[in-house]
């Protein structure tokens, strides 16, 4: 599968060195262009490469975003339709400013931005250093840690889902967009907190 990530920090970074490690074809862009990413590109292997911003997009089947809530007009939103969109953003007003959601959780709120999008939350709830070391490829389901995925396109979560098990983790799934997106928002009972599975569905119906 082609993956555009965009963003190149912690979270996506990690995330294009897991899905490399996968197999994917990774096409990894920030908001400093293609040569700042050399580096990086070189550690990841064959299967990625440095990209724009749109590159990415335009060449992939799926992209991570993992830039700051408040860059989310970096990408181009008019090539993101028919896209698998994964939001691993979080808001943090701080250092996102304030933002009007119109009452909605955040990624609900961003779908209405990227019209036409696939957009699945996902990628967000874990810090990087356990996403990057504390995947178990092969591991029954219970006894792997969990990631937590919300969306409204059934086949789009699925897929986002299955990437999850590819990596080692279980995706745990906390619903549509709108609910199952803000129980996976900063300040919630499964936001940086590791939980294998079970105690993850546990801690979803408390």
């Amino acid at each position: 599968m082609k993956i555009g990530i965009i963003g190149s920090g912690m979270i996506g970074s990690t995330c294009a060195r897991l899905f490399a490690r996968a197999g994917h074809e990774v096409a990894i862009a920030n908001s400093r262009g293609p040569g700042s990413l050399e580096d990086l590109v070189k550690e990841l292997g064959p299967k990625a490469r440095a990209a724009t911003v749109e590159s990415a997009v335009e060449s992939s089947e799926v992209i991570l975003a993992a830039v700051p809530l408040k860059a989310h007009r970096d990408l181009p939103a008019s090539k993101l339709a028919g896209k698998v969109v994964i939001d691993a953003m979080n808001y943090y007003p701080d250092r996102d400013g304030q933002m009007d959601f119109g009452g909605r959780g955040s990624s609900s709120w961003l779908a209405t931005t990227w019209p036409g999008a696939r957009v699945v939350k996902a990628f967000n709830t874990m810090y990087f250093k356990p996403l990057g070391e504390q995947g178990k490829p092969g591991a029954p389901a219970d006894d792997r840690l969990a990631l937590f995925v919300a969306g409204d396109d059934n086949d789009a979560k699925r897929l986002v889902m299955d990437l999850i098990d590819q990596i080692g983790f279980a995706a745990v799934d906390t619903g549509s967009l709108s609910e199952g997106g803000r129980r996976q928002e900063p300040g919630t009972p499964v936001y940086n907190r590791l939980m294998k599975a079970p105690e993850a569905r546990r801690a979803l119906g408390a």
